[in-house]
């Protein structure tokens, strides 16, 4: 797939879990700043995408697109969002010879030549032929992603697959590496490749005949599915930032009335987006784990830039910069977020609460998950009712979710103006539950 049609189709994904069948055609298409015709034509590619990932099951098996990334607790364990990851960077005619150059190779060690023969012969008829440019091309990417590697170094040039690791270890071994493999895919950021890891060990598991109730000794419930949508952008903003390049790219921040703008490529159709187009040197990637969210902070003509990375669409490199520059603008931007609870550059304040301990004091769970997720706050006093804890950071907008999600057990003393908030929000959310 192109570049622009994935970012289109991950923002259409997005919705469509998000607003759980809630809007009509028109309301989706209107909401995504596309045609109805371009809604009907991606929602086609996302079914015939789905289509041949489970060609492989029988008929009664068959995943249907609606079913496959329907929202229910029980039936979405499996992050089907990946299906963008398995399909989004190969072509047709590029699937075909591909398959045909692995096959070859994972039977014995090949030549280039030798491959351009196979496909000549393998191919239909009515499929255009490659030349040596475009098989050489084909094996140095096999060889950069790690599929298949040199087995001489001299030329010419023998490859070889790289599945020593599954042919050496026993079948234990890779019972072992498959849980670890998936423990941590269900449990680290990111995760996509470790989800395409744990599909290829399946796949080689169940080729064995291994039974697949063996194979799937856990169940996951996936909650955040933009986690995965945004892993995307993210190396590629990565890669800008470890080769200290600026990007540019098309945003729509949240409270835009659109989320994707396709590309005006004839000047006689131009028209005006609601997304704006930025120009950033990206300095850090921040991932917010309570509410599955990236954020890129970078540095732009206004100083420190923060951007949700769900909203950035049409992603390009740009110029390089000095490595003294983004020393200095890292620096900068380090001393900017350095009481930061995530992501907030505001004035420091310092944040005093109390913590009720719990009537039975055998285990304090709340003192337990304080001293876990509360990051620099220190505990200042104690006594065997309470504790307070105290910690310094920028603003109180970030840290209010935190604290107000242990409900009675936390009460705020310091600052005054935050006390008043919450006793107020305390006050809005006791009225919905007056008797009617």
């Amino acid at each position: 797939m192109a570049r622009e049609s994935f970012d289109k189709e991950i923002q259409f994904l997005r919705m469509l879990v998000l607003t759980s069948g809630a809007y009509n055609r028109q309301q989706f298409a209107k909401r995504l700043g596309i045609s109805v015709h371009t809604f009907d034509k991606t929602l086609r590619r996302l079914k015939d995408i789905v289509s041949t990932m489970y060609q492989q099951l029988p008929q009664d098996q068959g995943i249907e697109f609606a079913e496959a990334i329907r929202f229910n607790y029980y039936e979405s364990t499996d992050p089907m969002l990946l299906l963008l990851f398995r399909a989004k960077s190969l072509k047709v005619s590029e699937s075909e010879r591909l398959s045909l150059l692995l096959a070859a190779l994972n039977e014995r060690e090949c030549t280039a030549m030798d491959l351009i023969d196979l496909c000549c012969k393998s191919l239909p008829s009515d499929a255009p032929l490659p030349d040596e440019k475009t098989i050489r091309s084909d094996l140095k990417y096999l060889e950069e992603v790690g599929v298949i590697r040199k087995a001489s170094s001299t030329r010419p040039y023998r490859y070889r697959m790289e599945n020593d690791l599954v042919r050496e270890l026993t079948d234990d071994e890779l019972h072992d590496l498959y849980d670890f493999v998936d423990v941590m895919a269900n449990t680290q950021v990111p995760s996509v490749q470790g989800y395409l890891l744990r599909d290829g060990l399946k796949k080689h598991l169940l080729r064995t005949r291994t039974d697949r109730q063996a194979v799937e000794p856990f169940l996951y419930k996936y909650h955040y599915y933009s986690r995965i949508l945004d892993e995307a952008h993210l190396f590629t903003l990565l890669h800008a930032i470890r080769h200290r390049r600026k990007v540019h790219f098309l945003y729509f921040s949240p409270k835009a009335d659109k989320s994707y703008a396709s590309q005006n490529t004839n000047p006689l159709f131009e028209r005006e987006t609601e997304g704006r187009t930025e120009q950033t040197l990206p300095l850090k990637i921040v991932y917010d784990h309570q509410y599955g969210r990236w954020y890129l902070l970078s540095h732009g003509r206004e100083g420190i830039r923060k951007y949700r990375m769900e909203g950035m669409t049409q992603i390009e490199e740009g110029e390089e910069v000095s490595e003294e520059f983004i020393q200095e603008r890292t620096h900068t931007l380090e001393e900017k977020i350095r009481y930061s609870w995530l992501i907030d550059t505001g004035d420091p304040v310092t944040v005093r609460a109390r913590f009720y301990s719990p009537e039975k004091p055998e285990r304090n769970f709340v003192k337990e998950r304080v001293l876990l997720q509360g990051q620099w706050g220190q505990i200042v006093s104690e006594d065997e009712h309470s504790f307070i804890y105290e910690i310094t950071v920028n603003g109180t907008t970030e840290i209010k979710p935190w604290l107000r999600s242990f409900g009675s057990s936390c009460e705020i003393l310091e600052p005054i103006r935050f006390r008043r908030e919450m006793i107020a929000e305390w006050k809005e959310i006791q009225a919905y539950y007056e008797p009617v």
